[in-house]
């Protein structure tokens, strides 16, 4: 690449001042070299052939001009992209993630956890994690958020997501020129396939198109000399007409399925990077080798080769181009190259989307570890175990998110949550879950360490009622519930957080029926967390071996209710349901 862009993040302002400055000067440049441009055609054409000389000079500088131009206003969309990038990590440090892009299509009703754990919609950690550009990155991503649990393979890619994470400059210029370059709108979506199809070459319209350039110069110089009559060159373009015919379907599809020339020239600029990075672990090195060729051409090269292709298929209808196309049977030769080039490179470069798409994922990935610059350890067992250090959830503010510390293991691998309301039973509940896709991503868990097992997460937090399917809220949760029972006694290893299990029924029937719950799963191999107001159930702990009594707790006083967001062994020792209703103005004496 000759022309290298410019990614510093310092002194945008004062950059992106001068930078105007200068594409003023260009345009007043490009202006008038095309006007003394004008004037030599004019000149050629009413006073001598010489006049020819000076013309192609000032084609030659009028394109360097264009060239320039569009240069600056690149660097221009670049500057723009870094200063936007600067606020959306603000917004992201903040948690204020309202006008970052939520993903809330990927939510799933039947999912195992990502309706539960703020994976997607607003305020989610789609908002917080997602840098992708290109729509088949951002479905990879989601898929990657909503995949089941290996939190083996999660492990081996926290390395590549930590190197990865220490090159700030690749970082910040991959994201800055997918955000100033690439065109959703113009992804053209459909092409990778088609590029990889084979095209039937027909090997004589190479001399043809050779013998029209030469012709038409031949012509077009005699007729200008007054050798021949100008009606020579109109019998000329009729006899070229039947093989510009034979060619214009397949230049025309060829138009309409290359992508345009600001994705090619967004996987082009994202290529040069790659081939300017060298990396040490082995996911990251079998990435870059899947954009390499053994043999030929760099990657970047062969994009370059198909950009100055495609301006020449896509303009073809140009009113300036038609006449040129007609007399000289330009179309014949483009044709040619354009068949010679797909036929040796287009099963590659049908991979380049896909493969820069998962390299758009990795780098969303290492920009979050890089800005939340978390330093947790992790270790994954094979024991049915679960252990955290300083654990809190990534959606609150780092300095207001209250961490703890928890341990579950076979001997109690039940727990029975109670808790004072907004004590912070389910916040601590959707903390353990969404800190195990975080390493199931590759990424630093919100804690100071983590020991985990080999298991498979599910959850039951927010089951609403669906008039459209006559759907009751209590009838959704005993879905899932039974979702998980079949999912336990199939064999499947779960770790389980169940919120306010039977809430929909009355309290004699949910007391119950946690209790029968409980007791049925005792030969399951599980880990799971049942929170609940019954304070009753909390007896269990004495009478089933593997059922342990945690709890937040709640200082009611005389106006307020102070919480510490800490979890404690034991059974909650009060409630404060009573004492809220009193703070929303609810009176409960004789005089009300």
């Amino acid at each position: 690449m000759k022309k290298n862009f410019d990614f510093l993040p310092i002194d945008l302002p004062q950059k992106q001042q001068a930078l105007r400055k200068t594409i003023g000067v260009y345009s007043l440049v490009r202006l008038v070299l095309f006007v003394f441009l004008g004037a030599f055609v004019v000149l050629f054409f009413s006073d001598a052939f010489y006049w020819i000389i000076p013309a192609g000079l000032f084609i030659w500088a009028f394109v360097g001009a264009i060239q320039k131009h569009l240069f600056l206003k690149d660097q221009g969309a670049i500057f723009q992209a870094l200063d936007q990038i600067q606020k959306e990590s603000a917004y992201r440090s903040n948690r204020a993630l309202g006008l970052l892009d939520s993903g809330k299509e990927y939510l799933e009703k039947n999912h195992p956890f990502c309706n539960d754990l703020d994976l997607f919609g607003d305020h989610s950690l789609f908002q917080l994690l997602n840098h992708t550009h290109s729509e088949a990155a951002r479905k990879k991503l989601a898929d990657r958020l909503k995949s089941k649990l290996d939190l083996k393979k999660g492990f081996e890619a926290h390395g590549a997501i930590l190197e990865l994470a220490k090159k700030e400059d690749f970082l910040r210029s991959f994201e800055a020129i997918g955000k100033a370059l690439y065109d959703k709108k113009e992804s053209g979506s459909d092409w990778s396939e088609w590029m990889g199809q084979s095209i039937s070459s027909k090997s004589y319209l190479k001399p043809v198109g050779w013998i029209g350039v030469l012709g038409g110069t031949v012509l077009g110089v005699s007729a200008y000399l007054n050798l021949i009559p100008s009606a020579f060159l109109g019998l000329w373009i009729v006899l070229g007409l039947p093989f510009l015919a034979l060619i214009f379907k397949e230049l025309k599809e060829a138009g309409d399925r290359i992508p345009s020339a600001a994705v090619l020239k967004t996987y082009k600029n994202w290529l040069l990077l790659l081939e300017s990075q060298e990396f040490e672990h082995s996911i990251l090195k079998n990435q870059k080798s899947r954009l390499s060729l053994p043999e030929g051409p760099l990657s970047s090269e062969l994009l370059e080769e198909l950009d100055r292709l495609s301006l020449w298929i896509q303009n073809r209808l140009n009113l300036l181009y038609i006449p040129l196309n007609l007399f000289f049977w330009t179309d014949l030769l483009i044709y040619s190259r354009w068949v010679r080039w797909k036929n040796q490179w287009g099963k590659t470069i049908a991979q380049f989307p896909e493969q820069l798409a998962e390299w758009e994922v990795l780098v969303s990935l290492a920009i979050f570890e890089k800005e939340e610059a978390r330093q947790a350890s992790i270790r994954i067992s094979e024991e049915m175990k679960l252990l955290a250090k300083e654990i809190s959830h990534p959606l609150l503010q780092p300095q207001k998110a209250v961490p703890n510390d928890f341990e579950m293991n076979p001997d109690g691998k039940l727990v029975l949550l109670t808790g004072a309301n907004m004590s912070g039973k389910t916040t601590f509940m959707r903390s353990l879950g969404i800190n195990l896709v975080l390493v199931n991503l590759g990424l630093s868990p919100f804690a100071d360490s983590m020991v985990l097992g080999d298991f498979q997460l599910y959850t039951s937090m927010r089951n609403a009622d669906n008039l459209g399917e006559s759907i009751s809220s209590f009838y959704a949760e005993l879905s899932r519930i039974k979702g998980l029972i079949d999912r336990l006694e199939s064999g499947e290893r779960i770790f389980f957080l169940l919120d306010e299990i039977l809430k929909g029924t009355n309290t004699e029937d949910r007391i119950a029926g946690s209790e029968a719950l409980i007791r049925q799963l005792e030969s399951r191999q599980f880990l799971g967390i049942i929170s609940t107001h019954d304070i009753e159930l909390s007896r269990l702990e004495g009478s089933i071996s593997y059922v342990r009594n945690y709890s937040f707790h709640s200082e009611v006083k005389a106006d307020t209710i102070d919480f510490d967001y800490r979890i404690k062994r034991g059974p909650c020792p009060s409630f404060n349901a009573h004492k809220l209703m009193e703070l929303m103005g609810i009176r409960f004496d004789s005089e009300s």
